[in-house]
């Protein structure tokens, strides 16, 4: 319905910076979400509700109790959609996809999204979460200049640590997760974006800092890219 969908999309129409032009592009844009857990709800809701044409959401893991404290769009008995993409799926799913959303909990999958989205020249929004601090940073679609995860971590780096031990309050992943849509339906809208950053949610002190990022020349993904 015309008349519904010029309701609902109201408070974006009147954005100069987006406008009919910027929200057609977000209703056409496609965008994969890998990792639905409380960074990936918060950002889900917002993109779907934000009216993204083709949401695609990845987790191989399910739901448990002590998610759903901070996993907002589960409840009792509600499972995560089960698939663990690799390889020739992984790249398939991110090729298919306008920007891709990173919110996994885990090392192996962070680095070979960002290897996949290197490959195929895909913005990737990347997002973590543990005890009250939360990271966000964008990379791509370019990384001839720019930089990308590779760079910024090694792959022996552990400082990205698992809520189970550490804990986490519960709307701190919330936070990095409502930034990475705004960071994704910015790139959909064809808003500008800053030069590659790193931001920092201090929840303890709610302060957000950046952090201005550079490209490795010895990296091994995006050196040659």
């Amino acid at each position: 319905d015309r008349r519904m969908t010029l309701s609902r999309d109201a408070r974006h129409l009147a954005l100069p910076q987006v406008g009919a032009d910027g929200q057609q592009r977000i209703s056409e844009g496609k965008v994969l979400l890998i990792g639905v857990g409380g960074i990936g709800c918060a950002a889900a809701a917002y993109l779907a509700s934000s009216g993204v044409g083709h949401l695609s959401v990845c987790d191989f893991d399910t739901v448990d109790e002590t998610n759903l404290g901070r996993q907002v769009l589960y409840a009792q008995g509600h499972v995560a959609i089960s698939e663990r993409l690799t390889g020739a799926a992984l790249a398939n799913a991110v090729s298919a996809a306008d920007v891709v959303l990173d919110g996994s909990d885990n090392f192996p999958t962070r680095f070979q999204v960002n290897e996949a989205c290197v490959a195929m020249s895909r913005r990737l929004v990347s997002g973590s979460a543990i005890r009250f601090e939360g990271q966000l940073a964008v990379f791509g679609p370019d990384f001839s200049q720019s930089p990308c995860f590779g760079c910024l971590y090694a792959e022996a780096d552990e400082s990205l640590g698992s809520c189970a031990g550490n804990g986490v309050l519960a709307p701190v992943p919330g936070v990095i997760g409502t930034m990475m849509a705004v960071e994704a339906l910015k790139y959909l809208a064809g808003i500008g974006s800053d030069a590659p950053l790193l931001r920092l949610f201090d929840a303890t002190a709610s302060e957000l800092r950046r952090l201005g990022l550079s490209k490795r020349p010895d990296c091994p993904v995006c050196a040659v890219a």
